[in-house]
């Protein structure tokens, strides 16, 4: 019987190889200590490649890693050897492109630290326990705007999908009270 396919860790680390954030669905990192050397030895054997257009993809102790970069960003996806490429590309491309759509297409470490509570949305969204549950951006990120709304904030500082969804709060609400 086969398992479903799963991923042990998504990482978000800074050009200095840094955490932004991180989530690890696997047992086989049991401290911080050992979570910070894997995140560091990851970020240094794949930094001199140029995966900016294209993910590219590592062999590293026995994992597989999809990984990508945008401007000061480094993301990476890791799966078990014996996990299916395409489908930790797929994980990776989902995150990357929601990351980009949750942020307006201003993807640094900046924009990234100020919403970083979106971001962890989104990787929960995408992974829950090492399974993965979602790929499609657009989804990913309409789940976590949709977990984010906050009506309270003025119209000029939500994004498109909050304002709708604030629009059509009030309008429901004026209905029901006429």
């Amino acid at each position: 019987m086969e398992s479903c396919p799963s991923v042990k860790n998504i990482l978000l680390l800074d050009s200095e190889g840094c955490r932004v954030a991180v989530k690890y669905y696997s047992d086989d990192w049991p401290t911080n200590s050992s979570k910070e050397a894997f995140e560091k030895s990851v970020f240094t054997k794949t930094q001199k490649t140029n995966a900016r257009t294209e993910s590219e993809i590592a062999m590293f102790e026995n994992n597989i890693i999809i990984y990508k970069f945008a401007q000061d960003l480094h993301f990476f996806v890791t799966g078990g050897d014996d996990e299916n490429e395409l489908i930790i590309s797929t994980v990776l491309q989902g995150f990357f492109d929601a990351v980009g759509l949750l942020l307006r297409g201003n993807v640094d470490k900046k924009e990234a630290l100020e919403n970083l509570d979106l971001i962890l949305l989104c990787l929960d969204e995408i992974v829950d326990g090492g399974i993965i549950l979602e790929t499609d951006a657009n989804v990913i990120a309409g789940k976590v705007a949709s977990h984010s709304v906050d009506s309270g904030a003025p119209l000029s500082e939500q994004t498109i999908s909050q304002a709708l969804a604030t629009a059509r709060e009030h309008l429901t609400r004026s209905l029901l009270n006429v």
